[in-house]
């Protein structure tokens, strides 16, 4: 599939990149796009929630009243379970929920989500370029003139850009990763993926 480069004003450069049908052309496979995304999510958690239990909470070593001639039930804490300041029954522990998935499975859900992005047309892809510093303006700018301002929008580099990183994380609604780094969660959490033009390569190259 060949795709137009576009110029940062916005204008065609007379270019045309080609999008290779082993990564941007396959039969998706929604599966293994559910089992990637709900690994990514699940190694986001830090799994730290703690509930103390009887044993763990302060006070009641000593038993509140007589077992008989009361005339209310029988109490040995008053740290029990149905106490108020009483121990969680069954709380939640720490945990670890992170998932692994094997190479073939990532690479393919990430070919599979780049497809569907394909088939929908939200691809497009822009001549490779840097700021000399930080220019979160030029950066708005450049959306603008491509008629994707306010969408939700994934930059992919080809290399690590720190200045139009910083120029885009100001931006709502705009990630900008690496090529290499961009999960295929990264990939289908936007409305448009947008490639600079070296980007292309670089992904084709590490997913064939």
């Amino acid at each position: 599939m060949k795709v137009d480069v576009y110029k940062i004003d916005g204008s065609k450069s007379g270019e045309t990149v080609t999008l290779e049908d082993s990564v941007f052309g396959i039969e998706p496979n929604d599966h293994v796009i559910y089992l990637s995304v709900k690994a990514h999510l699940a190694n986001k958690r830090q799994g730290t929630h703690k509930a103390k239990e009887r044993n763990e909470v302060s006070g009641g070593g000593k038993k509140p009243w007589k077992q008989k001639g009361r005339g209310t039930a029988r109490a040995g804490t008053t740290r029990s379970p149905l106490w108020i300041g009483g121990g969680t029954i069954f709380g939640p522990k720490p945990r670890d929920y992170s998932q692994s998935l094997n190479k073939k499975v990532k690479k393919l859900a990430r070919k599979s989500a780049l497809s569907h992005k394909a088939k929908a047309e939200q691809i497009i892809v822009v001549e490779d370029f840097n700021f000399d510093n930080p220019k979160t303006k030029e950066f708005v700018e450049i959306l603008k003139s491509l008629k994707i301002e306010g969408k939700k929008i994934l930059l992919l580099t080809s290399e690590n850009l720190e200045n139009v990183y910083k120029s885009g994380r100001n931006v709502a609604k705009v990630n900008v990763l690496e090529a290499t780094n961009a999960s295929t969660y990264d990939i289908v959490n936007n409305q448009i993926l947008m490639l600079q033009k070296s980007a292309v390569e670089k992904i084709s190259n590490s997913l064939n």
